[in-house]
């Protein structure tokens, strides 16, 4: 029985229909994802579902005493003033208990007996664990200042708490429009695992096919105003609608082919003549109907022409660049080669889309110097996507503001209305305002006028964020072929470990690694190191005996020290990587005997801390 449903659903947009008489239905612990193309009405679905859009006809029926958690693209978040405020609800009393809790903890003035009634009061209700699970959601999830004023969030950490506040609060529906935006690799997969776990309701929209394998059982498709549902994961989806468009392709051919000959022969009739056969002419009309009603589906064309390139393309020479004593990028040095495919990797905030700025010009490093060749062109598209310069701005204005005529790969010029209608956008379309753009039109749109320039040097900053599927499909046959030099940054993992063959690794304390390989080279190889320690410290442990006493439950200190053992283990394995790595790049015997001695007390230390956090998770 469905908990959530729709009857005879219908919403128009800009006196557009985007569906009609929309049935849909939800059962409690379906995972089901909704795919479709940008401007299919996918995100307007889901906030009607979410009770945040009212429909333009028909009904939302949900479950009596239904909790619906709905996270959108853009949240707004005005009327909260702190991160506190929006984090801790005032009429969930353990949530209200832990905000005095933490505001006493960090006053310099706190009073020792009021933090001793609040501590019962949080044992006898129970909340210490639920404490915990709390901040081990905000640290997920890079939120540490809980005092900070929303009003000067990014609409990044805006998305990120709203995401963190959903998780909190656990809802019976989780509806989640592009969940994994803003977010690094490490926070995707262990959503991934979160949404798994359990029983969980999820109805999801997002363009990371990773993500949106691991997560669905169900897909739901938004196509021309229908919804057709297919049982399985995104895997089991593509195959059945490759198999369903073969079929339709056979089919539309074969009726194409029947419509020109009856429409020869229809034509060979004279008008006077009444002894047409009747059922043959309303079998011609029915087939006109249905011939018109089946439609190859539209792609993005990409195919541009990029600038001849020389010899030097770019040299970084022992840059570094840091903020409020913060260090993001210390003493790297790179000469950028032709054919070079590279992906930057690393958590938020550790210096990925600075290291985009600092090669393009639009920020100086603190020392070192950055040279550009002569001949490279850099196209760079960035992750804040297109803003119009004007209410007023047309859609066919932002391509005519770079060039009226644009040169492609086979040699042909187009003009610009030509070239939006490659990338998606009608005649119809191209007198719009960019300000009604769907968010996943604007990066087509921005896309767009990066290619326009002819890079040889393309520079992608979260490509994927916003668009559909479709479109990135396309995007990658393009930068498969695409001759230049690529440099990404890109939470994507299937795009990640198509596009690129080399990783600069951000390891958040002003090292930046360079990796030979792809990401799931890097994971690959990362979980074998871990393995390999926990087997070390499994073969040191003693055994185990009957006796041992089994401990039901951690303190509050012991499970602050696994946190911290969570983060710290990483940052060992790293380090004992980087200097395995320089002990077999040099030959003096000083520097071997101090590096070897160094990676013999990094790798106990890694031992003991492994052994500590394996014990402790036994009790989590």
């Amino acid at each position: 029985m469905s908990i959530l449903s729709t009857e005879r659903l219908g919403h128009s947009y800009h006196d557009m229909w985007l569906f009609r008489n929309l049935h849909f239905g939800l059962q409690r612990g379906d995972r089901v994802a909704l795919v479709g193309a940008n401007g299919a009405g996918k995100s307007s679905l889901l906030r009607i579902l979410a009770g945040a859009l009212d429909p333009t006809e028909g009904t939302v029926v949900k479950e009596k005493g239904i909790r619906i958690g709905f996270l959108p693209q853009d949240p707004d978040l005005s009327v909260y003033a702190s991160i506190n405020d929006f984090i801790y609800s005032a009429d969930n009393e353990q949530q209200r208990l832990i905000r005095r809790y933490e505001e006493l903890v960090a006053s310099p003035q706190a009073d020792a007996h009021q933090l001793m009634v609040l501590s019962d009061q949080l044992s006898a209700l129970n909340a210490w664990e639920y404490e915990h699970t709390i901040k081990s959601i905000l640290s997920r999830l890079q939120i540490t200042d809980f005092s900070r004023e929303v009003a000067k969030l990014s609409g990044g950490q805006r998305k990120r708490l709203s995401l963190a506040k959903l998780l909190i609060d656990e809802p019976d529906v989780y509806i989640l429009d592009e969940p994994t935006n803003h977010l690094d690799i490490e926070t995707i997969e262990w959503l991934e695992k979160l949404l798994t776990t359990g029983q969980k309701t999820v109805l999801l929209v997002t363009h990371d096919r990773y993500f949106l394998d691991a997560v669905s059982i169900g897909i739901r498709e938004l196509d021309h105003g229908k919804l057709t549902a297919y049982t399985g994961n995104y895997s089991y989806y593509l195959e059945k609608k490759a198999e369903q468009e073969e079929a339709a392709g056979v089919l539309l051919d074969r009726n194409r082919n029947l419509l020109r000959k009856e429409l020869e022969w229809m034509r060979r009739q004279p008008q006077a003549r009444g002894t047409k056969s009747k059922a043959r002419i309303d079998a011609f009309h029915e087939l006109e109907e249905k011939t018109k009603g089946q439609k190859q589906n539209d792609t993005v064309q990409l195919s541009v022409k990029i600038s001849r390139q020389g010899n030097k393309i770019l040299e970084l020479e022992s840059i570094s660049k840091g903020y409020d004593e913060q260090t993001l990028i210390s003493d790297f040095s790179y000469v950028f080669k032709k054919g070079d495919r590279v992906g930057l990797a690393g958590r938020n905030g550790t210096g990925k889309s600075t290291f985009l700025n600092l090669i393009t010009g639009l920020e100086q490093p603190d020392s070192g110097t950055v040279t550009k060749g002569g001949t490279t062109v850099f196209g760079y598209y960035k992750q804040g996507g297109l803003v119009p310069s004007s209410e007023t701005e047309r859609v066919i204005d932002v391509v005519k503001n770079v060039a009226e005529y644009i040169s492609m790969a086979n040699g042909d010029t187009l003009s610009a209305s030509q070239l939006l209608t490659q990338f998606l956008f009608p005649p119809e379309k191209q007198f719009n305002m960019v300000s009604k753009l769907s968010g996943g039109e604007r990066k087509r749109l921005q896309l767009l006028r990066v290619l326009m320039q002819n890079p040889n040097f393309l520079i992608l900053d979260e490509p994927a964020n916003d668009l559909d599927i479709d479109t990135l499909n396309v995007l990658e046959e393009f930068l498969v072929n695409y001759p230049g030099v690529l440099l990404m940054v890109s939470h994507d993992r299937y795009l990640l470990d198509r596009l690129t063959d080399q990783l600069f690794i951000f390891e958040g304390n002003g090292t930046v690694t360079v990796y030979n390989g792809n990401y799931a080279d890097y994971k690959s190889e990362q979980a074998i190191l871990v393995q390999r320690a926990k087997t070390a410290v499994e073969q040191k442990a003693p055994p185990k005996t009957d006796k041992t006493p089994v401990k039901k439950k951690l303190s509050y200190t012991e499970l602050k020290e696994y946190e911290s053992l969570d983060s710290e283990i990483p940052l060992l394995e790293q380090r004992i990587a980087e200097r395995t790595s320089a002990l077999n790049e040099t030959n003096d015997y000083t520097a071997i005997a101090e590096i070897a001695s160094e990676i013999e007390q990094l790798n106990n230390d890694l031992d003991l801390k492994t052994a500590r956090w394996l014990d402790l998770g036994e009790y989590i």
